[in-house]
C-alpha cells in the first residue's frame, strides 16, 4: 500500500545517542496542511526471557527515571543500528543478570509506540542457563529477582509489570505454554 502521507519539510530539531527528534511539515492523508513529531530510535529494544528447566525466570527491577516510578522488567536493553541483535541480547542477558544461555528462540518482532516513534523491539526466549555474576552499566543500578514464570504471568494480569516489552514477552510465552509449543 502507498504512503499517504507526504513530508514536504524535514528538521532535526534534537539529538542525542540514543533519539533524533525531527519537526515535520506534512500533507495529511486527507490533503491538509499539517505537522508531525517523529522521534527516531538509534537502537533497537531486545529483550530477554531467560528460562531454566523449572520454568523459572528472572525480572530485573530499577528506578525508570522518564516515569518517576520504580519497574519490574524482563532483561532488556539497545542494540546498536548495525550490530546483531542476538548478540546484543546475549550482552544485555550477561550484563543485567549474570546469566548466558545456549538455547537461544526468537518470539517477537514489533513496533512499541507507532504513532510517534519508529521504536522496534526482539524478544527471545533464553534456555540452557549457567549462572555467573552480573556486570550492569555504570547508570543501572539494578535489583534482579527469580521467579516461577507463572508469578511474572500473574504479575503482568494484576498490572505489577507495566513495561510494553515485558508484558508482551510475558503474554507471548504464556500462549506458547499454553499450547503446548514450549
Amino acid at each position: 500500500m502507498q504512503n499517504p502521507w507526504k513530508t514536504v519539510a524535514k528538521q532535526e530539531v534534537y539529538s542525542n545517542p540514543w533519539i533524533s527528534v525531527s519537526h515535520r511539515d506534512v500533507i495529511t492523508p486527507s490533503g491538509t496542511a499539517g505537522i508531525y513529531g517523529v522521534v527516531h530510535f538509534k537502537n533497537l529494544a531486545v529483550g530477554i526471557v531467560p528460562l531454566d528447566q523449572d520454568n523459572n525466570t528472572w525480572l530485573v527491577g530499577q528506578f525508570r527515571y522518564p516515569l518517576n516510578l520504580y519497574s519490574w522488567e524482563i532483561p532488556e536493553g539497545g542494540c546498536p543500528e548495525g550490530t546483531s541483535p542476538l548478540e546484543s541480547a546475549q550482552r544485555e542477558l550477561l550484563e543485567e543478570t549474570g546469566i548466558t544461555a545456549k538455547k537461544w528462540t526468537p518470539i517477537l518482532d514489533f513496533y512499541i509506540s507507532n504513532s510517534v516513534t519508529d521504536e522496534r523491539a526482539l524478544a527471545f526466549i533464553a534456555r540452557d542457563l549457567t549462572f555467573g555474576e552480573a556486570r550492569p552499566e555504570e547508570t543501572e543500578e539494578l535489583q534482579i529477582k527469580k521467579l516461577p514464570f507463572g508469578e511474572v504471568y500473574e504479575m503482568v494480569m494484576r498490572g505489577e509489570i507495566t513495561d510494553s516489552l515485558s508484558m508482551i514477552s510475558v503474554m507471548k510465552i504464556k500462549q506458547m505454554m499454553d499450547r503446548g509449543e514450549l
